[in-house]
């Protein structure tokens, strides 16, 4: 259970998470990292690919333990590392570690991290002494390895065996909510499909879902998905807005961005155009992998303006993709926007999703797992409707049938250990493993810093409030736009953007608080009606509305931006 496994956390050890797709491996990090937080402590957590690691606020592991395309190292590599200062400060920090998704993770890079914290830390224990926590479901789909099919799983490595691991294998479904999906999944699991399942698969082949927008389509190969998103944006008569990307570097070091990155040279939208995002930024408020609607193209950025699948309409920006050399300085730079097409998605991207409902076709499955990762992304059988299946499509690796028994004894064994220890006795060794990593004990500042984790709202989850809406909610107990700012912990910049937005979705929305004393208001109507009535195009967007500078310069250059800015909002 979650409580137990909690709990076996908290004493410090190295630990391994699994369980079947939906049983709540990332709230139970979530909840581990909280704890951590509010007792000073901060974690690292990587992933082996960017999506993977946007569920837990995270980074890749090539980006973190800065491996850039390699896969294994040496020793002659490991030196070179140890003489970049900003990574002897980077791995200095490095208290715990999670690292999530691990069935992706090859035994190779697995060994490489493991090797990297050893030389870092000084300390010959696996992976430096520092608490290593993994988290993943071996039955999801298996990494990319150079080496031999038999040695494919980080399982396999010298260095996990050297961990000692406890293990979780957590029971109790969340994501699903229907006992017929629960049974197939269950079945896949255990290698032995019924014909019954089978005939339930059959029953849902190219069945209309009856509802008001299209399910996420999910294919195994990228040929498929681009051709799809090809097509679906053909279909759309409205007109096509083409984005070509900026490029500060040479052309080699561009060539690596674009590579080891999901941004594209030059991307078409139109609106009504099904989109994902493939970068993270928590102030706009997506993550890499949010999926959303294009609704709008701003009239003045001419940028997308995307209603996402769960409400938040988020004005886009360009964003940067950059690569850094061994001092850590900026040598090449990619700007773009952060969106992919997303009428159809691969199921190696699906990895980590939670999808209402889904069109899956399996029937060019070439990879074990890719069936049970595609189904176990909808809730409910009610939410499928299935192209097709093959052969191989519900096969699971038989390595990992054979070893899963022996990871649910281990389980059972580490649920025995703690269980038999009195509650007083776990309360004093959690507290020693906080003092031993120079974490918080004190309770009331462990209280405060929990309600500052609270008030801050720093994970961005599928249910979370946009951030312009968040402003908004300030409003009220915000005597200025500066004191709104402060309570935000954002620039006056960034509310003012929050503000025009919220005017632009609600035109009755009062900002009369905000306003400057009389004499300025009047100043800046004046001179508002002074440019209207002189009629020069140059003093106005292509949208119609008046530049701030024409109105800054005929005010003599004594009123702030941030006055005009306000005034415009409400009256312009």
């Amino acid at each position: 259970m979650q409580n137990t496994a909690l709990n076996i956390l908290k004493t410090g050890g190295n630990v391994f998470i699994t369980g079947s797709a939906g049983t709540g491996k990332t709230y139970l990090l979530n909840k581990f990292t909280f704890y951590l937080k509010s007792r000073k402590i901060i974690p690292t957590i990587v992933a082996p690919t960017g999506i993977a690691a946007s569920h837990l606020q995270g980074q890749t592991i090539h980006s973190f333990f800065s491996l850039g395309i390699r896969n294994e190292i040496d020793d002659y590599f490991i030196e070179s590392l140890l003489e970049k200062k900003y990574l002897q400060t980077r791995f200095s920090k490095l208290k715990v570690l999670i690292i999530d998704e691990i069935s992706m993770v090859s035994p190779e890079i697995f060994s490489s991290m493991d090797k990297i914290l050893r030389a870092f830390k000084q300390n010959d224990e696996p992976f430096g002494g520092v608490q290593t926590i993994l988290s993943g479901d071996f039955f999801q789909l298996p990494p990319i390895s150079r080496l031999s099919s038999d040695k494919r799983f980080a399982w396999q490595s010298t260095s996990w065996k050297e961990l000692e691991l406890k293990t979780c294998y957590l029971q109790e479904k969340f994501r699903q909510d229907d006992n017929v999906l629960i049974g197939i999944l269950d079945e896949i699991r255990s290698g032995q499909v019924s014909s019954n399942s089978y005939d339930i698969l059959n029953s849902r082949h190219h069945k209309d879902l009856g509802i008001d927008f299209t399910p996420t389509k999910l294919y195994t190969h990228n040929i498929d998905v681009d051709r799809i998103n090809n097509d679906e944006l053909k279909k759309i008569n409205n007109t096509a807005h083409s984005f070509t990307y900026k490029s500060e570097g040479t052309a080699k070091n561009i060539e690596k961005i674009f590579k080891s990155s999901l941004v594209l040279e030059e991307m078409t939208l139109k609106k009504d155009a099904v989109v994902m995002f493939i970068k993270n930024n928590q102030e706009l408020g997506f993550v890499n992998g949010t999926t959303g609607v294009v609704i709008d193209f701003d009239a003045q950025t001419k940028l997308p303006v995307v209603k996402t699948s769960y409400g938040s309409i988020i004005r886009l920006r360009l964003e940067d993709w950059s690569m850094e050399n061994d001092s850590g300085n900026v040598v090449a730079k990619v700007s773009q926007i952060p969106l992919k097409l997303a009428w159809a998605i691969t199921i190696h991207k699906s990895q980590g999703m939670t999808l209402d409902s889904a069109e899956i076709d399996l029937s060019k499955t070439f990879e074990v797992g890719q069936g049970y990762v595609a189904l176990s992304r909808i809730k409910n059988i009610d939410g499928l409707r299935l192209m097709g299946l093959n052969d191989k499509a519900l096969s699971v690796d038989p390595l990992i049938l054979h070893i899963d028994d022996r990871i649910k004894a281990a389980s059972l064994k580490a649920s025995d250990e703690i269980s038999a220890v009195p509650l007083e006795n776990l309360e004093k060794i959690f507290e020693c493993y906080i003092m031993s990593i120079g974490g918080v004990t004190d309770t009331d500042k462990i209280k405060k810093q929990e309600a500052v984790l609270n008030s801050e709202k720093k994970v961005i989850t599928k249910n979370s409030t946009p951030t312009h809406i968040q402003t908004k909610e300030l409003i009220e107990t915000s005597s200025s736009i500066l004191e709104l700012a402060t309570n935000r912990g954002m620039s006056k910049g960034t509310i003012m953007n929050h503000l025009r937005i919220l005017k632009e979705e609600d035109e009755n929305l009062n900002l009369d608080k905000f306003m400057p004393d009389e004499n300025t208001l009047t100043l800046v109507k004046d001179a508002l009606e002074k440019i209207v009535d002189r009629d020069n195009k140059d003093d106005f967007s292509e949208d119609g509305k008046p530049r701030l500078k024409p109105l800054f310069e005929a005010l003599d250059a004594k009123i702030e931006y941030d006055d005009i800015r306000v005034v415009l909002l409400q009256h312009g």
